[in-house]
């Protein structure tokens, strides 16, 4: 035995709206595209991402805190309204379901 676990570690990320560690596979990827957030929900666009957990609340505490310029290295604003409109749609849908 080489002590190694058979098990792959999950790796984690944190929130940039509650600075709260999770899983990945638990946040919202983020990416910047011109000027404006956009949502990744597959984790495949290219460039850095910043991560939020799928949930307005922290949503708008990285929007309060203007956290998205500095973790996607942007100069200035970025446009949220795509991923506003993504995470309320996605909310919807799952309150939706039973």
């Amino acid at each position: 035995m080489s002590g190694r676990t058979p098990a792959r570690a999950c790796p984690e990320r944190t929130c940039v709206g509650c600075r709260e560690r999770a899983a990945k596979n638990d946040l919202l990827r983020i990416v910047k595209i011109e000027d404006a957030c956009t949502p990744d929900p597959r984790g495949t666009l290219p460039g850095r991402g910043a991560y939020v957990h799928p949930a307005l609340v922290c949503l708008n505490q990285a929007v309060r805190r203007r956290v998205f310029s500095r973790a996607l290295r942007a100069p200035g604003a970025l446009d949220t309204k795509a991923l506003r409109r993504y995470l309320e749609q996605t909310t919807v849908v799952e309150q939706a379901t039973p």
